[in-house]
């Protein structure tokens, strides 16, 4: 009867081992897919917020250039030249000032009495193009100017875009505008 019950001892010794080795594999496996899923989650997150601020980057970006190329057109005396990557203006107080895309640099400068600024970057096209004042019938587009002297109204348009971990993201589909000046023409 001893042996029987140092049998039993002994069978139950190795079943209760045998369950500690199935839990402990179990735990680790799903130890690993939590750590797997959590991992993904944080990487995506962090992706998330970096591709956030840099659209939130661009977009400032985009808007303090559109706000200084209007200010320089709504001020300005006239529009000297205009070609589709270059608008030359003659500014108020007399000095040229000049809006130049680089396609090979992505940039888009203002140049005015030797001083340049970069304001945009990444700037892979742009487009200047200069109109009359009155619209074409039953469009919202105006009549293309055939000299500079009768320009009245600057048509911009650009496309830019920035790169996050090596990829193409955020692009900034077309800045446009239609920007009047003030003091050329009628």
């Amino acid at each position: 009867m001893d042996s029987k019950v140092t049998f039993t001892k002994g069978a139950r010794r190795r079943h209760a081992s045998g369950f500690a080795l199935v839990d402990a594999v179990t735990s680790i496996g799903l130890t690993g897919i939590i750590m797997v899923v959590l991992v993904s989650v944080t990487l995506f997150s962090g992706r998330s917020f970096v591709c956030l601020a840099n659209y939130v980057e661009l977009d400032d970006k985009n808007r303090l250039a559109i706000d200084n190329l209007t200010r320089d057109l709504r001020e300005c005396n006239k529009v000297t030249y205009c070609v589709t990557n270059l608008l030359a203006l003659e500014a108020s107080d007399g000095f040229a000032v000049y809006y130049i895309h680089s396609g090979s640099e992505k940039t888009l400068i203002r140049w005015k009495a030797g001083q340049q600024k970069v304001l945009l970057t990444g700037c892979e096209n742009l487009n200047f193009r200069f109109c009359k004042r009155n619209t074409i019938t039953n469009t919202y587009e105006q009549f293309p100017a055939a000299t500079p002297q009768e320009a009245k109204v600057v048509d911009v348009a650009w496309k830019c875009s920035r790169s996050i971990l090596g990829v193409t993201a955020n692009t900034e589909a077309v800045q446009t505008a239609k920007i009047v000046i003030r003091k050329q023409g009628s």
